[in-house]
């Protein structure tokens, strides 16, 4: 058994967690009670940071242990959970690349985040060069239209 506690949570005006939409809605990211300021101390130096956090609205039991059609659709190929980023995966861990903002305290200001309010976060980490793909970046065409609308736009 691992145990892990949330380091923040985040406060956003996105309550629902429709699929698209994400960049257009800004979010904060506060500290829980026991972590003191200092632990952001430096962070808004980078420009962006990754965040890790648990889709915890997502059901236990709608939790994917195969393969899947992408949001349902059959055009798509049915492809396995470890090769798509939906919240319905096996420990319902999320993981995103935010713009760094500001920093306020024990808060952090973001865009990107794809996750709503009263998300545990359980991990942020700087975002440094040296840590991206060293090689090119591939992917196939259906993943390019599944995130058409994903960080643009705000749909309701």
């Amino acid at each position: 058994m691992i145990e892990i506690e949330p380091v923040a949570y985040v406060r956003s005006a996105r309550r629902e967690p429709v699929d698209d939409g994400w960049d257009a809605v800004p979010a904060r990211i506060e500290l829980v009670e026991s972590l003191g300021p200092e632990c952001l101390e430096g962070l808004a130096e980078f420009s962006h940071a990754e965040i890790l956090f648990h889709f915890h609205l997502a059901a236990p039991e709608a939790v994917v242990r195969g393969a899947r059609h992408l949001r349902g659709n059959r055009d798509w190929p049915l492809v396995g959970i470890f090769a798509q980023r939906g919240k319905d995966r096996p420990n319902r861990l999320g993981s995103t690349i935010v713009e760094i903002l500001g920093r306020d305290g024990r808060s952090l200001e973001v865009r990107g985040l794809d996750a709503i309010d009263g998300t545990p976060v359980l991990d942020i980490k700087p975002v440094m060069t040296e840590f991206l793909p060293r090689t090119p970046v591939r992917q196939p065409a259906w993943a390019h239209q599944l995130m058409r609308g994903y960080w643009s736009g705000y749909l309701v």
